[in-house]
């Protein structure tokens, strides 16, 4: 079977090449098409073929500045031509960077399956006529968590016959702990849906100090000389993440309602940490089923900050909440999700 990835922005880098390394494994013959990473350390192809089709030029020079925009256009136009040239047996489309071109460009003249990863994508969230008819030329679309089937259903009205729940796998990493007990990390980019201010006041509340690793998509302003707060910012190499993971005792998501799953919470699951959460999304479905933390209601800082005074005071508390995260660990693999993926994929051919 030949399968087509396709994230023309390499906005989940991490997970598609996780994806396609299983699915190679498991025996398809794996096409990830994508650009070049931005910002930091990729990943070698391990079994599968990686394509750098989309953005040979705004990818190497422009980094986030809204300058390249323009040029980004055309290379879109140029990379959707491009890949009409090719053909799977299945194309599965990771990111619509440019929905309103995308749902009217891309060749869909053979099976496709999309991933939901934000079922309402921050950038064209009120767009919902749109991503209507984008979910429409789909034969699946992919979901992560239970809440984002049923939110499909209601905000898109996609039909229930077409959604696959596939939870999100960790990202493994080394258990290796060298915290003190008293460390709350803040892990991944720093967007505003993010709040980081939350996770500032709730451990500066408890006395706790915050890591903060990650690299800041908005102006962290005055946020730098937070008394408390340790800063790594930037994207950091992969045995960078591993330290700050040993380091941690605790992550926090203090996210608001737009996503459906954090890459950011599966890795720290992934190091046997585990998470405080805001309940939006799915974030808290893995929490809540491996016991892996602590769930609280969406923006109550109040009750992010008692959840993690609870788990930092509580040493049976705390290591219940480690046992879970590395349930999580053992049980949402990759292998498991290439599986599922693949049974997707036969339903269509």
């Amino acid at each position: 079977m030949r399968v087509m990835l396709l994230d023309p922005a390499a906005f989940t880098t991490p997970y598609d090449h996780h994806l396609a390394k299983a699915l190679a494994a498991a025996g398809a013959e794996v096409e990830l098409v994508a650009s070049r990473f931005r910002f930091g350390q990729g990943y070698s192809p391990a079994g599968y073929r990686r394509t750098e089709l989309f953005y040979p030029v705004s990818s190497r020079v422009f980094g986030r500045s809204p300058a390249r925009l323009p040029l980004r256009a055309i290379e879109h136009l140029v990379g959707l031509v491009r890949l009409r040239r090719r053909m799977p047996d299945v194309l599965h489309a990771q990111w619509l960077p440019w929905p309103r071109v995308d749902e009217r460009l891309l060749g869909l003249d053979r099976p496709s399956v999309l991933t939901a990863h934000d079922i309402l994508p921050r950038r064209s969230r009120r767009r919902s006529v749109l991503w209507q008819r984008t979910c429409a030329r789909f034969d699946r679309i992919v979901v992560h968590s239970r809440r984002g089937k049923q939110r499909l259903e209601e905000e898109l009205a996609v039909h229930a016959e077409k959604i696959r729940v596939i939870p999100h796998p960790v990202f493994p990493g080394p258990l290796s702990r060298s915290d003190d007990g008293a460390t709350v990390l803040f892990l991944g980019v720093i967007r505003p849906y993010k709040q980081i201010d939350h996770a500032i006041g709730a451990a500066r509340g408890i006395g706790a100090r915050l890591l903060v690793v990650g690299d800041p998509a908005v102006d962290l302003g005055d946020r730098v000389e937070a008394s408390g707060t340790e800063w790594r910012l930037g994207y950091r190499p992969h045995s960078e993440v591993d330290d700050a993971l040993a380091e941690s005792t605790v992550a926090v998501f203090p996210y608001r309602d737009e996503l459906d799953q954090s890459g950011a919470l599966l890795r720290a699951l992934g190091a046997g940490v585990p998470a405080v959460a805001y309940d939006v999304g799915g974030v808290a479905e893995p929490i809540c089923q491996f016991g892996a933390g602590a769930v609280v209601p969406p923006d109550d800082q109040n009750a992010l900050q008692e959840a993690l005074a609870r788990l930092l005071g509580d040493a049976e508390a705390l290591g219940r909440a480690r046992a879970g995260a590395e349930r999580a660990r053992r049980e949402l693999t990759w292998d498991v999700s290439a599986r599922s993926h693949l049974a997707v994929y036969r339903e269509l051919l």
